[in-house]
């Protein structure tokens, strides 16, 4: 399980951490619809999984074997918690664990966490050995961006290098400017020279503006990482890395029941049915008349009626 990493052949695919979207409902709809080289949980709060709901928190670590290799992805600022947080994982079965250095939500910063630690390399240092000594020998490795407020690719990057890290995966903008302007991919030729000379065995993976798998192509005639990470590609596509193109109507619909229906089997009453309806955007598109009928799903009051909506419209 350890050299996992190592196993992938290159260009490997990876389906980014994105709270919120990637629990193991909608992991497992990728895994069926066209499974990536390796997937991510959502961000998981280390505090969290040892709080009194606890239980709550843990959800987000459910991981099922088809989904193998996954990883579990945890933030906060505790390199204690780290710790046990990294032991707690060893035994739930994912193939490696990651540390979220890049999420610019206020909340998480103003906490000083995610991309906040840019700006505290001892904390980060600690953090790092902490869940390395936690984790029972899984691989380790650290999602971050080129900088907080500026680009600091100069400092920050060789950095984590100098941490031998298993994997290091690279959101190419600074956190102020979350997802605005294009990706800087040309600071990605300088990054790769700096791994081949710091740490040669750590695995780049690139991250920003891919959306399909020809833009992974030519990213990586042009860059060479060992891996790309996609998040807002597969909210844009979910069959993208199938590479599948001629998605019928009924085909979106029936995947859409698909989803909901693991839903129902996953979480039974312990999740609001309004989590399904941010889905909807992702199955019910491209076809005329779409935003129509997301329209009418967004205005259903109950389960019931959400999947009703939904088998009609299939029908229509």
């Amino acid at each position: 399980m350890k050299d996992f990493w190592n196993s992938l052949k290159t260009p490997f695919t990876v389906l980014a951490p994105m709270d919120g979207v990637t629990d193991v409902v909608f992991r497992q709809m990728i895994v069926l619809l066209g499974k990536p080289d390796v997937l991510f949980t959502e961000f998981t709060p280390i505090e969290g999984l040892f709080s009194k709901g606890k239980s709550n928190v843990q959800t987000n670590l459910l991981i099922e074997e088809n989904e193998k290799p996954v990883i579990a992805q945890i933030w906060g600022t505790k390199p204690e918690l780290f710790y046990k947080a990294a032991k707690y994982i060893s035994k739930l079965g994912f193939s490696g664990i990651d540390i979220n250095m890049g999420c610019p939500d206020r909340t998480t910063v103003k906490y000083g966490a995610c991309a906040a630690l840019m700006k505290n390399q001892k904390l980060t240092t600690e953090i790092i050995e902490e869940t390395k000594k936690g984790s029972s020998k899984l691989p380790v490795s650290v999602k971050t961006r080129i900088g907080f407020s500026e680009n600091q690719v100069d400092e920050w990057i060789p950095f984590l290098l100098n941490q031998k890290l298993a994997a290091l995966t690279i959101h190419l903008r600074t956190a102020a400017e979350l997802s605005n302007p294009p990706a800087h991919w040309e600071e990605m030729p300088k990054i790769i020279e700096m791994r081949n000379k710091i740490s040669p065995t750590t695995k780049i993976i690139g991250n920003g503006d891919i959306y399909s798998l020809t833009d992974l192509e030519e990213k990586h005639k042009k860059y060479n990482c060992d891996g790309y990470m996609i998040g807002r590609g597969i909210l844009a596509n979910p069959w993208l890395f199938s590479n599948k193109t001629q998605i019928t109507k009924k085909d979106r619909f029936d995947t859409y029941l698909k989803h909901i229906e693991l839903f129902k089997k996953t979480w039974g009453d312990t999740r609001h049915f309004v989590i399904l309806k941010k889905f909807c955007k992702i199955y019910i598109n491209n076809f005329d008349e779409a935003s129509k009928l997301r329209e009418k799903i967004m205005e259903t009051k109950n389960l019931s009626e959400l999947e009703d909506t939904v088998k009609t419209f299939r029908t229509a």
